[in-house]
């Protein structure tokens, strides 16, 4: 039976700082916790953050707690996360630890980490971190502390790599993009990067100024790039989040493209390329269009829980090639590790140099469903006793028997916010929203 974790959820530990968990005491703790599950030596651990101010005392209070354990760090100072993820296996590092909340406020923070292979820590090892939590905090001799270090071309490292993941005689001449970087931690990378494919770039979102990430601006807010693409007459637009894991992508018409319609896009290119391994990955929020439309290509999809844990770990155990969450969580398996927002954006671009084909074109054929999300906070309430009390229930109940065949309601509790999200999808748009806003004003008054 898999043993019960009090801190770490799917994406981490999270949550506002100052408050609960996130504060200097507890990150000083946690950073020897995983100082004694993760290994000792110098120069094992790698840190890196995005760009909320929190991060410069979280970094020093995991370096504390670290350095007491005698585990030696190497600094990274603003990374996206699939960076990190990308060091610590580039560098050969016990672990990599990674401080960001991803698209939460700015108010928000967090902390995840890495195993020396660039992946996801198994649930095992964060239990045997908890456990190490609640023993009494000691400290090496001094002869046996840590040390910390800074890389100093964690940045060029990092572009070098993401290049890497296209052909070396492929540009972007001729291309005007526009890329929203969230003012979070690919500000001083993406458009870098995208400037030296040849592209013709216009950046918006990269002056972070601590308390900026992800305020009405990339790839949970995509309003802001779709009135650039159309201002500045761009050929397509590239929204990623504070912590670069995510993306989506906006057409010269405004119009957004999800993490379902970027997946569609990439299977079907490497289904055309000959490259494509196993089916694809995706999750319970996935559109059942998407799935449809791969099924029509001789494409399967397997479905998991929200997370891209969860799909990394269907890919990895079934040696597939590609998966992903309609928030734009995109895993090129055969490239990465992780998530990663530049890597799946510079293979979109490549797929259409190789073409000649826009957004657009490359994603007839695909019909998503009428898909309508509303986010419910819990105000302190437990999500368990919302979902099991009977008005819930009988909500759900009832939406289901009225969608029949032609479509699926589900409830289930963030993984990373304090909130109950109600999805329903159907043929009907104006039927589907009805829908979400009867079982969520269920939870409002449940809660």
């Amino acid at each position: 039976m898999t043993q019960t974790r009090h801190y770490f959820g799917t994406d981490g530990i999270r949550g506002r700082v100052g408050a609960d968990i996130i504060n200097p005491e507890f990150i000083l703790k946690l950073g020897w916790a995983a100082g004694q599950v993760l290994g000792g030596g110098q120069g094992n651990v790698l840190i890196g953050k995005d760009t909320r101010i929190s991060g410069y005392m979280l970094e020093s209070a995991l370096e504390a707690g670290l350095t007491a354990a005698g585990v030696g760090i190497r600094l990274l100072g603003p990374m996206p996360t699939p960076g990190i993820a990308y060091l610590t296996r580039a560098l050969q590092a016990n672990a990599g630890i990674v401080i960001s909340a991803s698209h939460n406020p700015h108010h928000d923070n967090g902390i995840k980490f890495f195993s020396a292979s660039g992946d996801k820590l198994p649930d095992a090892v964060e239990q045997k971190i908890e456990a190490m939590l609640a023993q009494p905090l000691t400290c090496v001799s001094p002869e046996k502390l840590g040390k910390a270090q800074r890389i100093e071309d964690a940045d060029r490292r990092y572009i070098e790599f993401c290049q890497s993941t296209i052909p070396s005689d492929m540009h972007f001449n001729g291309m005007k993009i526009v890329i929203d970087c969230a003012h979070g931690a690919t500000y001083h990378i993406a458009p870098s990067l995208l400037t030296e494919t040849g592209a013709d770039v216009i950046t918006i979102g990269d002056t972070p100024n601590g308390t900026n990430i992800n305020d009405q601006v990339g790839a949970t807010h995509t309003d802001t790039i779709c009135q650039a693409v159309l201002q500045h007459g761009a050929d397509l637009g590239i929204a990623l989040d504070g912590d670069g894991d995510r993306l989506m992508m906006v057409d010269v018409t405004g119009q957004v493209y999800d993490g379902d319609d970027i997946l569609y896009i990439l299977a079907k290119s490497h289904q055309r390329q000959q490259t494509l391994t196993g089916q694809l990955v995706g999750t319970i929020m996935t559109n059942f269009g998407l799935e449809t439309a791969l099924n029509q290509a001789g494409i399967g999809l397997v479905r998991t829980q929200v997370g891209d844990r969860y799909i990394l770990e269907k890919l990895r155990t079934e040696h597939w090639t590609l998966g992903g969450e309609p928030s734009g969580h995109i895993i090129c398996r055969n490239h990465t590790t992780t998530g990663d927002g530049i890597i799946s954006a510079l293979q979109i671009l490549a797929e259409i140099r190789r073409t000649g084909k826009d957004l657009m074109e490359l994603s007839q054929g695909l019909e998503k469903f009428p898909q309508v999300l509303i986010n419910v906070r819990l105000n302190g309430a437990k999500a368990a006793d919302i979902m099991q009390s009977n008005p819930v229930k009988n909500a759900v109940r009832e939406v289901e028997r009225q969608l029949g065949r032609n479509g699926r309601a589900l409830l289930r509790p963030s993984g990373t916010e304090p909130l109950i999200r109600v999805m329903v999808e159907g043929r009907d748009a104006e039927q589907v929203q009805t829908y979400a806003e009867l079982i969520a004003d269920a939870v409002r008054s449940a809660r």
